[in-house]
């Protein structure tokens, strides 16, 4: 059954576990930053490094799974939404500055990725 959105109601915890996977996929870019302010082979750039390819093969294992349930079309447009996540995590972990610029990009994926949901929507109706 869909609702207004055109969403499957039986897929939204799918569309929920992309955007989890992805946010995944951005802590793996969040671990080789950190990683790579340490001299390598260092006990905490073996850390860093450790929970990068951790988080990459979780992120791997997901996407697998998630592909297996939703339209690939659909889970690559999405993909996107990865670099919103590197942003923000820079943001809140590194301080760094979000730029007006940036902002305005994040705000295109985001609503590219809302565009696309609605027409997939429609087209399976």
């Amino acid at each position: 059954m869909k609702n207004d959105n055109g969403l499957l109601h039986g897929n939204i915890r799918w569309y929920l576990m992309l955007h989890i996977a992805l946010f995944v996929s951005a802590c793996a870019g969040l671990f080789g930053k950190s990683a790579s302010r340490y001299d390598a082979l260092t006990p905490k750039w073996i850390l860093f490094y450790g929970c990068m390819l951790a988080s990459l093969g979780i992120y791997a294992i997901l996407w697998q799974q998630i592909l297996k349930v939703l339209p690939v079309t659909f889970a690559y447009t999405h993909k996107a939404v990865t670099v919103v996540w590197g942003m923000l995590l820079g943001h809140i972990v590194f301080q760094e500055v979000i730029a007006p610029k940036q902002l305005l990009g994040a705000a295109v994926v985001i609503f590219g990725c809302i565009l696309y949901t609605r027409a997939e929507g429609k087209e399976d109706a």
